[in-house]
């Protein structure tokens, strides 16, 4: 395991922090590219957590995007690395949230009684998020898994993953080259 996590390091050290940047932007919008496909193709429409975490992938990229663009000194890297981690740390406890309310027994959880956007429309952005990430019904239903594991499981590592890589490289990778 350990020699494994080493030869993943020596990897990174091989890109700029730009372009481990740009592959954690271009991840992020895989991500959401294939939550689109499963939404509009394969007709899993989305519950209110998964809207969230959306949102979480969807500022990750955000956040992998800017320091690809702005590619800032030691210090901009830092910042640009922690606003990374932060982001990430996010997106894994709304997924782990998720995973949590998937783990409850059937029909324990109340329905949330309406869709995010209509939440929002009847309450202030933090009431809804709170109710959201209570969980109901809805969050529960497993719709979609791969290998046996569900979806909110395989976002939540794949956002740990990003998270890590995006921090780590910006701490650690040198500046790209002016052109």
């Amino acid at each position: 395991m350990a020699q494994v996590a080493g030869e993943a390091l020596m990897a990174l050290a091989s890109f700029s922090r730009r372009q481990l940047d740009l592959a954690g932007f271009l991840a992020c919008a895989a991500m959401m590219g294939y939550a689109l496909y499963a939404e509009h193709f394969q007709g899993l429409l989305p519950c209110n957590m998964c809207i969230l975490e959306r949102i979480c992938v969807c500022t990750l990229g955000v956040a992998f995007l800017l320091p690809a663009v702005h590619n800032a000194g030691r210090i901009g890297a830092a910042l640009y690395g922690s606003l990374i981690a932060l982001v990430a740390i996010v997106g894994v406890l709304v997924s782990g949230r998720h995973v949590w309310v998937q783990m409850q027994p059937a029909g324990s959880l109340p329905s949330c009684g309406a869709d995010f956007s209509a939440l929002l429309d009847m309450m202030p952005v933090r009431e809804a998020v709170t109710r959201v990430l209570s969980g109901g019904a809805e969050c529960q239903a497993i719709t979609w898994s791969l290998f046996g594991v569900s979806m909110p499981v395989w976002l939540a590592l794949s956002i740990l993953v990003l998270g890590l890589a995006g921090l780590m490289g910006n701490l650690r990778l040198e500046r790209a080259p002016a052109r």
